[in-house]
């Protein structure tokens, strides 16, 4: 493991202290987390990215169409229906 230090300011590196204590855990695990999490929504998005610009595979074509799928009746009243039964 590396040690990384960094300068922030002092409201934020309060806030990080108060979310650590409520959390019941360390400052630098906090951060890890934080960096860990922010570094795999940028890979993420760099992953969409490259994707976008990729020519689509037949099969996911086919699969688009799934996506305007919609239900054949209407199953908006469905969970009232057991509270109309009886069970005398």
């Amino acid at each position: 493991m590396t040690m990384v230090s960094f300068r922030m300011d002092d409201a934020e590196a309060q806030e990080v202290a108060t979310w650590a204590r409520r959390l019941g855990i360390d400052r630098s695990e906090l951060l890890r987390e934080a960096a860990r999490t922010h570094l795999a929504r940028l890979a993420a998005e760099r992953d969409a990215t490259a994707l976008d610009g990729q020519a689509r595979d037949p099969g996911d074509v086919e699969l688009s169409s799934v996506e305007r799928w919609a239900p054949a009746e209407d199953w908006s009243d469905w969970p009232d229906a057991s509270s109309d039964r009886s069970d005398a």
